[in-house]
């Protein structure tokens, strides 16, 4: 008979993703994680099997909190384009923009190369591009290719930023988004 979780899967990793988020990917060890698990580094191995299913593991779970963070918030603001430019601000806690653009990468690396989380972030993608875009056209094609545009335009900016700092990120993003909405004619001020 197995020994039972002393921890939740959830709760593990919960625990996990700041850890892995600290180190990288490529980094994170069971003896690190294990630190941050607050369990042995066998405990994980039992539950895990290796060190890369760790990893997927707490990636798929990173997803998972986005997915639900995303859905929370197309459900909380307005539907206008500015609700759209508030969704995507509070999607980029200010205090996390250069995580984002700076260690973050070597996570979307990790996302990429691995099927499953390649697959988990498409549909994150369509999920995002979907809530935007009910936010700036009522016809279903339109809005879903001005979603598309909008995140492709956010992502842009926050890499701009990155290279630029001119200002803070929240600003330059929203400035470069209220700018796309303009430009494209959906722009409610």
């Amino acid at each position: 008979m197995g020994r039972s979780k002393s921890i939740s899967e959830t709760a593990l990793l919960d625990r996990l993703l700041p850890a892995l988020r600290d180190v990288g990917p490529a980094a994170l060890t069971f003896a690190r994680a294990s630190d941050a698990a607050r369990l042995s580094p066998a405990s994980l191995v039992l539950r895990f099997r290796t060190r890369d299913a760790m990893v997927t593991a707490i990636l798929s779970h990173a997803w998972d909190l986005l997915t639900a963070a995303t859905a929370a918030l197309d459900a909380a603001v307005p539907e206008t384009a500015r609700g759209a430019i508030e969704l995507l601000r509070r999607l980029m806690p200010a205090d996390e923009a250069d995580y984002a653009v700076g260690d973050g990468l070597l996570l979307l690396r990790e996302d990429l190369r691995n099927p499953a989380l390649r697959a988990r972030g498409a549909a994150w993608g369509e999920l995002l591009a979907t809530a935007l875009g009910r936010r700036l056209a009522d016809e279903r094609d339109e809005a879903l290719r001005l979603g598309w545009q909008m995140a492709s335009v956010w992502q842009g900016a926050l890499v701009w930023w990155a290279f630029t700092r001119a200002d803070g990120a929240e600003d330059t993003v929203e400035r470069r988004l209220e700018d796309w909405c303009r430009s494209v004619g959906v722009f409610d001020a």
